[in-house]
């Protein structure tokens, strides 16, 4: 939790939450734990700093006070650990990141295996969930950065390529499209769709390219949605129908002949895996060196069939 004051961090987390739990989780305590810390810290102004409303909670007037010094506070601490790092020339601390499901099970493992022997003292805790999610949680300061696939609309995050990646439709093996190459876009709506659920960067990039081909997503013959690459696979190869996949989570089903890979004839499903971050956040040397490291790591991949 580095080494500033655990009280002061429970607080401005409770506080930036609204939520005890959701503060336990961030910080990896328990709810008990951090109605504790905030307890003292209460006890040592003698004042109420939240009020407590049945299932939800309030800043108080002084709570709204503390808040915005331990914003102030807190800012100073990561920037003293900076400075002292770069100093002793140590990368050190925890880095709190989040990762859109597709990154995050099958590129990001790479590249953090690489990070952690080159940076051995540096903890990485990462969150997989969808795009929508993680900027979520990019947006309250959860994480410190992400990495994702789906369309990010926010002017205060900061967007940087990392790599190119191939959005494509994969068939079991017994399908009656199986033998085509490309897929003509008129059998599309012939045949059972199994989507990614909402909120999916995959679903969103893939609706907007169909849509420029002239095809409605919804207008697909979907079947099942999904929260996960590998459970929509697993629906594929159980015949349930077709998918549209990143060709980077394919590589096993591909050698091992469980699925076919195949284009949708006239369109490039292509799609830039970004980095997010916010602009104005402070970073410090652990999320810097991560970034870095990252995007060396990610002009090195080429993501093929």
């Amino acid at each position: 939790m580095s080494f500033s004051d655990t009280r002061l961090r429970v607080f401005h987390s409770v506080a930036k939450h609204l939520s005890f739990t959701r503060a336990a989780e961030e910080l990896y305590l328990t709810q008990p734990a951090v109605t504790f810390q905030i307890r003292q810290l209460e006890e040592h102004f003698n004042t109420r700093l939240f009020d407590r409303h049945h299932n939800r909670i309030t800043m108080t007037e002084a709570g709204v006070m503390v808040f915005n010094y331990a914003e102030r506070i807190l800012e100073l601490y990561r920037e003293t650990e900076k400075a002292i790092n770069e100093m002793t020339g140590m990368t050190r601390g925890i880095v709190k990141l989040g990762a859109s499901t597709t990154i995050g099970e099958y590129i990001l493992p790479m590249i953090l295996s690489s990070y952690h022997e080159a940076f051995p003292s540096v903890r990485v805790r990462m969150t997989v969930d969808n795009t929508r999610l993680i900027v979520r949680k990019l947006e309250d300061a959860t994480i410190d950065v992400g990495m994702v696939e789906g369309p990010v609309q926010n002017k205060n995050i900061q967007i940087t390529p990392c790599l190119e990646d191939e959005l494509i439709l994969v068939l079991p093996p017994n399908h009656p499209l199986a033998h085509l190459k490309e897929i003509p876009m008129a059998k599309l709506k012939d045949h059972p769709f199994v989507s990614r659920e909402e909120g999916s960067g995959t679903r969103a990039v893939i609706a907007e390219h169909l849509l420029k081909a002239g095809i409605n997503y919804d207008d697909l013959n979907m079947v099942l949605e999904l929260g996960t690459t590998e459970s929509v696979k697993a629906a594929v190869e159980g015949n349930v129908g077709y998918s549209i996949v990143s060709s980077v989570s394919i590589r096993k089903e591909l050698r091992l002949k469980s699925l076919t890979a195949h284009r949708i004839k006239g369109v490039s499903m292509k799609r830039r895996l970004n980095f997010v971050h916010q602009k104005q956040k402070f970073r410090s040397k652990a999320v810097e060196e991560l970034l870095n490291f990252a995007k060396a790591k990610c002009s090195e991949m080429k993501v093929e069939l």
